[in-house]
């Protein structure tokens, strides 16, 4: 099956300082794929160059088995990408939003678009600027879908909106994605919001991959390890995420083999939540995830405490 996105040597420097290098991946077409990463790690960078906005100043990227190039049509007609500031003309009504969309998209469905705004609550005479921010964020959303595009980019849609408005937004999203496999990358701080509809995990971490893989084979392969003080984890672990000592106990975040039962007795094993893994591996910048260079068993991370 071809790849939803894939990237090569993929890299965007401005000026002294590169925004993404040496960025290498796969992303699995009909998927869910989360992007996280802390500030100015390359995920908006990515996402831009995935989207045709900007210039890769060296390496590829595609777009479902085609080479993305800046202000390609055929390429752009099966791309849906939302930007994190939602840019939207404020003076305008919703309905002139979609005779907008109406206008530059052949594939354009408005009935489709009516459906999402209506059960979202938001009429289409009302002013952008009279919007709240989630209806802004709704609305965007709306629209970047009613294209019917063949790929979701979306950068952070889930900044700045409260609990109810996330949840309605992610809502719309995955009704589409379950009607029309459509595949999806999306950037966000909130992990949490993620876990539940990702199926793909990327973290960026100072302008490079750190760590790629299905949520589902990541949960499984890695353990929160909690047991007396000792200076490496022992038996089955393959690598070392984060730990934490004081002087009577050590807490180890490692990992292991699928259904790996070869740990050390010593220990208790817990299973660690992706939001918990996620954090590890972006307060350790040095461990890397499978395929990758790994910490040796019992090496120390930056997340070690002495107290």
């Amino acid at each position: 099956m071809t790849a939803a996105l894939e990237t090569e040597r993929l890299g965007r420097r401005y000026k002294l300082n590169w925004g993404l290098r040496n960025c290498d991946l796969t992303v699995p077409a009909g998927k869910v794929t989360g992007l996280v990463g802390p500030n100015g790690a390359g995920k908006s960078t990515l996402l831009r160059l995935a989207a045709g906005i900007s210039r890769p100043t060296e390496g590829t990227v595609r777009i479902l088995g085609d080479r993305v190039a800046p202000g390609a049509a055929d390429t752009q007609r099966r791309i849906g990408y939302l930007d994190q500031y939602r840019p939207l003309y404020r003076s305008y009504r919703v309905r002139e939003l979609f005779d907008f969309g109406r206008h530059l998209n052949p594939t354009w469905d408005e009935p489709a678009a009516r459906q999402w705004l209506e059960g979202l609550g938001i009429s289409l005479n009302a002013r952008v600027r009279r919007l709240s921010i989630g209806q802004q964020a709704q609305v965007a959303l709306v629209i970047t879908m009613a294209k019917r595009p063949d790929i979701l980019l979306l950068d952070e849609p889930l900044a700045s909106l409260d609990p109810v408005a996330r949840h309605q937004l992610m809502q719309v999203l995955m009704d589409m994605v379950a009607s029309e496999g459509t595949s999806v990358v999306v950037s966000s701080h909130i992990v949490s919001e993620l876990e539940p509809v990702c199926d793909h995990l990327v973290i960026l971490s100072a302008a490079h991959v750190q760590l790629v893989g299905d949520v589902d084979e990541l949960l499984a392969t890695h353990r929160r390890l909690v047991g007396p003080r000792r200076d490496n984890p022992g038996l089955g672990v393959s690598g070392v995420v984060s730990s934490e000592r004081t002087d009577t106990q050590s807490t180890y975040l490692v990992r292991t083999a699928a259904g790996s039962t070869g740990l050390d007795s010593a220990w208790e094993v817990v299973e660690p939540t992706l939001e918990e893994i996620v954090l590890a591996y972006l307060r350790n910048p040095t461990a890397s995830g499978p395929g990758g260079l790994s910490l040796p068993a019992g090496a120390a991370s930056d997340g070690e405490a002495s107290r």
